[in-house]
Parts: structure tokens; sequence; C-alpha cells
């Protein structure tokens, strides 16, 4: 299916990495111009010349919880491209900041690296997307909607995005633009591979939590994740705003019976 996204511009933050490399190699084959934001910039430069595109696939190093950084992201994609046609909020850590051993003010540093820059990006890139009449899409956490324990920085940041989605997508539609987000649950990721290689046994370790996805019970991959963004940035999906998509196999949502 061609999805009409040849010439579009996406910026997409913390694409040097899992599913934001997998959003940026998705966009670049569909014929998108791709602006990578964050740090990695060794690892930006292997994913640059693999794709085989340098003038469609670039990257702007920025540390994303600098207001000043962010604006530098959007300012220099458009004095790349020309315009932006698609935000991609994807840039996150889940640090575990629990509510017994984190202090106030590392609570709120979790807030920074992890929904300050959602909304500091979204607010510079705003005057380009409605000249476009573009789309931001947001990418979420199942923790917003279930809980990990251990993690309130985290959680708190992603139930945010959940609001921020709702909320912007109100607040833009008279612009033409649409706002989106799409709920990872277990990814496989390198940074997932390397936490599951942390148990004394990783097969193991790993086969307790596909047991309990319900939908083949196998983890997501990054590209079926990127698959949903490309629908939400495309044409295809033009007339649908403030949704909260889950790409989790049921894992988030489906009756506990489903997974015994």
């Amino acid at each position: 299916m061609d999805l009409n996204l040849t010439d579009k511009v996406a910026l997409v933050t913390g694409g040097a990495s899992g599913i934001g490399e997998a959003i940026v190699r998705g966009f670049a084959r569909e014929g998108a111009k791709v602006m990578i934001v964050g740090r990695g910039k060794e690892r930006a430069a292997i994913i640059i010349n693999s794709i085989g595109k340098p003038s469609y696939v670039q990257y702007v190093e920025a540390e994303l919880t600098r207001d000043e950084d962010c604006q530098k992201a959007v300012s220099e994609t458009l004095r790349t491209f020309g315009k932006i046609d698609i935000v991609v909020n994807n840039a996150g850590v889940n640090d575990k900041k629990g509510i017994g051993e984190a202090s106030p003010s590392e609570f709120m540093e979790s807030i920074y690296k992890n929904l300050f820059h959602y909304y500091a990006i979204a607010h510079y890139a705003l005057e380009a997307l409605k000249a476009t009449k573009g789309t931001i899409i947001n990418i979420g956490s199942k923790v917003a909607d279930r809980g990990q324990g251990g993690t309130s920085g985290y959680a708190a940041s992603k139930g945010g995005i959940h609001a921020l989605t709702r909320e912007w997508a109100a607040d833009l539609c008279k612009f033409g633009i649409r706002v989106n987000e799409v709920v990872p649950a277990e990814t496989w990721t390198p940074l997932y591979e390397t936490w599951i290689r942390t148990f004394p046994n990783p097969e193991e370790k790993l086969a307790s939590i596909t047991k309990n996805i319900p939908l083949g019970k196998r983890m997501t991959t990054s590209e079926e994740i990127a698959n949903m963004v490309l629908f939400l940035a495309s044409d295809k999906s033009s007339h649908t705003t403030g949704q909260i998509i889950f790409v989790d196999g049921g894992y988030t949502h489906l009756d506990r019976a489903l997974t015994v």
C-alpha cells in the first residue's frame, strides 16, 4: 500500500535506537525525509549510512531536557528540509524513580526526561504543523494504564502523554492537525534484550513474559510499532485523531484467562 508519505518531513525524537530507529527506517522506506533528534550521534550515522539516503535522513544532536535544544531541533529540521509534516515524540527512559526511593527533585528530573520534551517539541513545531496541516504521534507506554511499581516518574510522564494526546487533539483540530498515541507494551528492542540478559536464566525470564501475551505468545516487534506510526502519519488515517492505540498483542487489556 502506498501511504503517500513521499517527501513528507518527519521529526523523530530518540530515533537512533529501538522503536525510534524502526520508525525512522519505516519513513525512509516510504520515501519520507527524516530528522533524527536526540543523543547517539555514532549510532545515527550508522543508520543514515545503512539507509543510503543522506539527503533524506539527517541527525541533530539534542539534550531533550533542555528547552533551547528542543527549539534547535525544530529549527534545524526546518532549515534542512523546509517544512515539518510529522512529529513523532518517542524519546524516553524508564528510570525507576519510585515513590519510596526517589526524592521529589528526582521525580521531577524524570518528568523532564520523559514528558517535558514532548510538549517542547510540539510547541516549537506548531507553526510549521499548521502550515502543512500535519500530525503529531506520541509514543506512550502500558505503564500509564497498568502501573508497574518502582517507577513513579516514568508512569506519571506516560499518563501525562495520554492526557496531552487528547488535549492537543481537541486544541489543534481547528488547524487540521491530527494527534494520536501509539502504546507499546512488551516490545523487543536492544535495550529490552540487554535487560533480559541481566537475569541468571534469560530464556526462562523471557518465556515467563511472553506466555502472558495473548496474541501469539510473543513480543511485539519494533517494526510493528513503526507500522502503526506510519499509518497514523499517512492520509490513510485522515479522520483519526485523539486516539490511544495499543500495539501489544492484547497484553494490556485482554482477559488474563487468555494467558493461561
